[in-house]
């Protein structure tokens, strides 16, 4: 009879089949939660003329899932504690995915927002969920890049929803877009069968049985066997007041992150809600609207990636400056009349700095705070950058009420990008701690988001 520790089995686990299915199906999720959330984007230019809507209406619109995602991943995120990953992840795809369907039946503004309210519900709640699913099972040493290649989904669902809307939308309307969103309730009985639940839960719930499966499945060359005891070590992990993170020298660098976060997400939901209108007001045909936002998340995919290879090799601080620096100029450069190819070029540059910095902001903020008040300072950094997500919709319909100038438009969207560089330029470097620096990789916070 062994004490088997049921973390170490999981950090020196050999990456298997088992490791290739939790990856597929967390990566899955993902992509249908992306097409989700991506989908207001790409039908908001038919939506405003088929209802007449003003931009500050379908500002707030495109805001009304935001605010379901932030109180989403409050409520689920404590709720899975008590039923488990697997039963909250799939009550979430069951909500978003059914309430989206729901949503192509709307025929006014206020059905529209409160259904597209409760679909954030879901959108949000299933991101915490699937992270921490997908951290749990991940062997120490990949964690960072399987997590990461599991966020990629959500610029893929994103592209799906441009790609699929550059065809739908012109010629079928706007509803076909929502009622494609059954899609995941179609292999959802896929999802019960093959999704594995969190060991952590199935040991907390005293279902030794079932952990040990999963475990056999994790790390067959362990030889895990009926009679071994399985072991969680306790946590002494605890929250720390806010106010540290303005003790002992930190209180600048504190808000330049905030100020960073907010900007960030403020840009990311801003074109993600409003690119294609503004693109076509602009001139360009619905198609080559819609293009621009799949180019948009191309990007993002290779900033997703390439970001935490850059950061791998210099400084979190050079590569996430010279990223907003990207970022804005692309922005600015978009507002003015160039070929279509130089365009699209500036495009994909805009979705790889600005969604690309997002993940490496969450990098930064890890390695600079020490470890007993880094999940404070993790928690509170990606709150205030939730505000902005929620601005920015709301933003866009502002700038197009204001009937600026298609470059003045960019401009305005640029000046968030210039604001965060400022802010992380600003940041301590005296506060990065070698223990920080020793223990968290440049990608590793993904994991938190």
């Amino acid at each position: 009879m062994r004490n088997i520790d049921v973390n170490d089995v999981v950090d020196n686990a050999t990456f298997n089949k088992f490791h290739w299915k939790v990856l597929f199906w967390c990566t899955l999720i993902i992509i249908f939660d992306g097409y989700d959330l991506v989908i207001y984007g790409v039908v908001l230019p038919l939506l405003m003329d088929q209802w007449g809507l003003n931009p500050y209406v379908a500002g707030l619109l495109g805001s009304s899932a935001l605010f379901g995602m932030m109180f989403g991943a409050m409520s689920f995120g404590m709720l899975s504690d008590k039923l488990g990953r697997k039963k909250t992840i799939i009550m979430c795809v069951v909500l978003f995915s059914v309430t989206t369907v729901i949503n192509g039946f709307a025929t006014t503004p206020w059905e529209f927002g409160i259904l597209r309210f409760i679909a954030g519900l879901g959108i949000g709640g299933v991101m915490p969920n699937v992270v921490s699913l997908m951290s749990e099972y991940s062997p120490k040493k990949s964690r960072s890049t399987l997590v990461a290649l599991m966020f990629s989904g959500y610029a893929v669902g994103g592209m799906m929803s441009a790609g699929l809307g550059i065809w739908i939308v012109p010629n079928f309307g706007w509803e076909i877009m929502f009622y494609l969103a059954i899609v995941p309730m179609l292999i959802l009985p896929f999802m019960l069968k093959f999704l594995p639940e969190s060991v952590a839960f199935l040991m907390a719930q005293k279902r030794e049985g079932e952990a040990r499966s999963i475990l056999q499945r994790v790390a067959p060359n362990r030889n895990i066997t009926e009679r071994d005891v399985l072991i969680v070590p306790p946590t002494t992990e605890s929250k720390a007041p806010v106010l540290e993170l303005f003790r002992d020298g930190r209180a600048m660098s504190t808000m330049m992150f905030w100020t960073a976060f907010f900007c960030c997400l403020l840009m990311v939901y801003a074109l993600g809600s409003w690119l294609p209108k503004l693109m076509s007001s602009a001139g360009y045909a619905l198609s080559s609207s819609l293009m621009f936002l799949m180019v948009l998340n191309v990007g993002a995919i290779v900033g997703a990636v390439g970001g935490g290879w850059l950061a791998d090799r210099f400084s979190l601080r050079s590569v996430l400056v010279s990223f907003f620096l990207l970022g804005s100029g692309s922005l600015i450069l978009l507002g003015y009349e160039s070929p279509m190819w130089f365009l699209y070029t500036l495009m994909g540059i805009a979705g790889a700095t600005t969604i690309g910095s997002q993940i490496l902001l969450y990098a930064y903020v890890a390695q600079y705070y020490p470890t007993s008040i880094r999940s404070t300072g993790l928690g509170w950094a990606s709150g205030i950058g939730r505000n902005g997500a929620i601005v920015g919709p709301m933003l866009g319909g502002t700038l197009l009420a204001m009937a600026l100038p298609h470059q003045m438009n960019f401009l305005a969207l640029a000046i968030p990008g210039a604001i965060a560089t400022v802010a992380i330029a600003l940041v301590d470097r005296k506060g990065l701690s070698r223990e920080t620096r020793a223990q968290v990789g440049p990608v590793a916070a993904a994991t938190t988001h």
